[in-house]
């Protein structure tokens, strides 16, 4: 029995050891940036104190032509009337994914968004006070930044957060990007080890790693319980 005791001992210490070894350094990271993200406002991050997402407003009354007319027969997803820079408008999203504007009153198609309606939507939007965009790009494939609607337009905001919004063809702000989510997400990459795209959170490293700091607890619980005092007094009296 006490042989045994012994053997699970000395295995017990080695496998914490060796594992504290390895993985410490990313258990002090998860630690780390866990307790940065907790601390910093979700608000804050998605930039909402900076930007109106969703600058809403009244419809003015007045006659709208017919959804199924303005359609013409094409499958939806969705469609809903809203105003766009005070305007209204009439979105659509065919059953393919494709968006679309029309003119509620006469149902004809309005031409895709452009640069310079991109810019005017984020600086409608902006919060704080009237800065000039000092770029507007056109973004055509996914980013770490900005993974939402493709193309969009990404409007670069000059403020000391180094804002960027990005507007979908639908002229909705789809993403708002500042210096405080960069911050964070770096952190956020750090804690699920997704160091390139910073979005999956079921790589194989992660695993690895949540399942060693799984056998160092269990390992840390089988030296606590063999370590402790009443425990060792009574093997001795045995």
């Amino acid at each position: 029995m006490r042989s045994t005791r012994t053997r699970l001992h000395i295995g017990a210490s080695r496998l914490h050891r060796w594992l504290a070894l390895v993985i410490g350094v990313q258990l002090l990271l998860w630690f780390t940036s866990g307790l940065v993200m907790s601390l910093l406002p979700i608000e804050r991050v998605r930039g909402e104190h900076l930007v109106e997402r969703d600058a809403g407003g009244v419809l003015p009354a007045q006659a709208y032509a017919p959804l199924d007319r303005i359609a013409a027969g094409t499958p939806l997803r969705s469609a809903r009337h809203r105003l766009l820079l005070g305007r209204p408008v009439v979105e659509l999203e065919t059953a393919s994914g494709e968006l679309r504007l029309h003119d509620p009153a006469t149902g004809a198609r309005m031409p895709a968004i452009d640069a310079a309606t991109a810019g005017r939507i984020a600086s409608a939007a902006y919060k704080g006070r009237p800065r000039p965009c000092v770029q507007v790009a056109r973004v055509t494939s996914a980013r770490t930044e900005y993974k939402g609607r493709l193309p969009a337009w990404q409007v670069t905001v000059a403020d000391s957060e180094e804002t960027r919004v990005y507007v979908d063809d639908a002229g909705r702000i789809a993403a708002v990007r500042t210096g405080t989510w960069r911050f964070y997400d770096f952190f956020w990459a750090l804690h699920i080890m997704d160091w390139s795209e910073h979005e999956d959170f079921n790589t194989p490293w992660l695993k690895a790693f949540a399942a060693g700091g799984l056998l160092l607890a269990i390992a840390g619980t089988i030296l606590l319980y063999l370590r402790w005092p009443r425990k060792r007094r009574r093997a001795a009296e045995g």
